[in-house]
This record gives C-alpha cells, sequence and structure tokens, in this order.
C-alpha cells in the first residue's frame, strides 16, 4: 500500500533524517510533502534523487493533499497545533516531541516493546524521549522473563540530541569558541544535566525518561530513578542502566535472552575489549547492550551498558518503523 506521506520539521536534524530512512528503508511513499516554516518555505530537499519543494506549514496546504503518515520533528508548540488537524484530515501524526508523550489516550510506542498499543491511536501517536527508546528494548524482555522491581538510569547523552545548536557548540567550542545552546562549554567537559531543572532536583529530562518507561512498560509503580548528563561526543547516547529483578536469574541466560531480542544486538567480550559505544552505534538502527553483569550488592541485580544512535533509532527510525507497523496492519 503506498501512501501520502508528510514530514514536518523537514530542514531540522531529525526531519531530515527522517526523509534519509523513509529512502533507506524504501517506505512505500506514493507522494512526499515537505513542511517547514514560512522562513524555510521554498527550499529544495531531495528524495530518491529527486527535488522537492518545503511548503510553509498551515492548514490550507494540508487539508486537500490527502496525507496517511505525518511525521513529526517541528517542537511541542507546533504538535500541539498541526497534529490534530492532520489527524482532522485522516493522516496518523507519528510525534517526535515531548507533547502528547504522557497524554494518557495517546499511545507511547516502541514498535519491538509494545507495538500493539497503535492499534488504539486516535490519529496521533507519541515517539518516546531518544534516551528512553533505547533503554526499552532490553528492559522489556527482562520485565517479561523475570520482572523488574527498580530502575536506576545513568545517562551520557551525545549533543546532537540539543539539535543543530548542540551540535555546533561542541564542534565550534573545540577551537575555542565560547557556547550557545548550552550554558557552559561542553567540548572537554561534562554538564551533569539536560533540559530544565524541576522543583524536585531532578531534570525535565530525567522525569521524561521515569514516566515514559513505565508508560511504556504499563507499570506505573516501578521504582524507577535517573541522572542524566550531557557529553562530548557528536552521536549516540549511552547508558549505564542498573536493574533489581523480581526473579533469579543466570547470567548465560541474559545473554541468550538479548541475542534473541529483535532490534537488539549484544557486544560483550570484555577479554578482548569488546563493548558498545557511541562511535560504533552512529549510523545504526539498532540498539546495542554489553557490559552484561550481575549486580553483587543487591539480590538479583543486574548491570548493563546501552549504545544507540539518538537522531536515528531515538528519533528518526523509530517513527518511521512505526508508520511500517501501520501500514503492515493496514
Amino acid at each position: 500500500m503506498d501512501c501520502n506521506v508528510a514530514v514536518v520539521g523537514c530542514t531540522g536534524m531529525v526531519g531530515r533524517t527522517f526523509i534519509k530512512v523513509l529512502e533507506e528503508r524504501n517506505f512505500p511513499i506514493k507522494n512526499l510533502y515537505l513542511y517547514a516554516s514560512s522562513k524555510s518555505a521554498g527550499k529544495i530537499l531531495k528524495f530518491k534523487g529527486k527535488d522537492f519543494t518545503v511548503e510553509e506549514l498551515k492548514e490550507d496546504n494540508i487539508k486537500n493533499k490527502k496525507i496517511d503518515i505525518a511525521l513529526f520533528s517541528a517542537g511541542a508548540s507546533v504538535s500541539k497545533e498541526y497534529a490534530p488537524i492532520f489527524a482532522h484530515y485522516g493522516a496518523v501524526a507519528i510525534d517526535n516531541s515531548s507533547q502528547w508523550r504522557m497524554d494518557k489516550d495517546i499511545p507511547l510506542v516502541v514498535p519491538e516493546v509494545n507495538p500493539e498499543d497503535i492499534e488504539w491511536n486516535k490519529g496521533i501517536i507519541a515517539n518516546p524521549n531518544c534516551s528512553t527508546i533505547q533503554a526499552m528494548l532490553p528492559l522489556k524482555a527482562l520485565q517479561k522473563k523475570y520482572g523488574i522491581k527498580r530502575i536506576v538510569y545513568s545517562t551520557y547523552q551525545a549533543v546532537s540530541g540539543a539539535g543543530v545548536g548542540g551540535y555546533n557548540d561542541l564542534l565550534e567550542g573545540y577551537k575555542g569558541a565560547a557556547p550557545k545552546k548550552f550554558p557552559y562549554p561542553i567540548a572537554g567537559n561534562i554538564l551533569p544535566h539536560i533540559d530544565v531543572f524541576l522543583d524536585n532536583g531532578y531534570t525535565k529530562e530525567e522525569m521524561k525518561m521515569i514516566n515514559e518507561t513505565r508508560k511504556i512498560l504499563h507499570d506505573d509503580n516501578l521504582k524507577i530513578t535517573a541522572t542524566t548528563a550531557r557529553v562530548p561526543v557528536f552521536y549516540g547516547h549511552s547508558e549505564s542502566i542498573n536493574i533489581e529483578l523480581e526473579n533469579k536469574f543466570e547470567i548465560e541466560d541474559i545473554f541468550k535472552l538479548f541475542e534473541n531480542t529483535n532490534g537488539l544486538i549484544v557486544k560483550d567480550d570484555v577479554k578482548n575489549l569488546v563493548y558498545p559505544m557511541a562511535i560504533d552505534a552512529a549510523g545504526h538502527d539498532e540498539v546495542f547492550v554489553g557490559r552484561i553483569r550481575k549486580d553483587f550488592s543487591v539480590e538479583n541485580g543486574l548491570n548493563l551498558w546501552v549504545v544507540a544512535d539518538n537522531i536515528r533509532k531515538g528519533a528518526a527510525s523509530n517513527a518511521v518503523e512505526i508508520a511500517e507497523c501501520i501500514i503492515k496492519n493496514k
């Protein structure tokens, strides 16, 4: 089934990756429509060797196009206004912003983890936070087989997660330029917070991970804590995940479980210094897991190191995979 597909926010880092991933995966497209702000309207972007003109995002440019899928990465305020408009005209809007993630009436989906939630969408589906997405693949497998009692997240997130401004802060920072996106230099540094601080002392990013994990794993009482940090890496988020499982396990069985989990690649041979690294995950859609070992300080404790490309699996590729599920179900 060929679809009419829209990309909203097509000139941004994730928007351009949407277009790239759609081409790479040979998504069945009948007509492609590219939308951005008025200042970007008229720009030319390529898809499968053809030129496409960027249109201004406004209702008059949407209503007569019979769009089936709309991929959004244009910020929460744009999604709040325009995702319902696309849905009104018959499209399913797959939104990469934080606008709809915690809305109880809107599915929050990682296709390898909870594809069944796609079925109850009412025209809008939320793409989870990049740092949440990659953690879900190993955690869902563990939850299903052993049950999860508690999760401790520590993340080391690439500057591209903050968009072009974050990327440029690192690139120009190595040349001695002052930061424009971040409050302090990121070159040769680590910033121990992502997004704004909340009254409880956590950052917005940390609470996103906590709340989104509970929603995706369908466990509102799951005990979770998180610390998120920005590191001087261009692409690829790395996460140390400490899990307390409900039931006993053998470490060999964890390896087997992950090796048989769709979308997850085990890279763990510490004798030969094999483990997941951001530099290797960049450009890939899979999630990589390694440093798999028992946490002997707590009963049924487990440590993991999880890495993925935050712009691809953490954003664009996950959204396109959701779209593929929609097409398959139709």
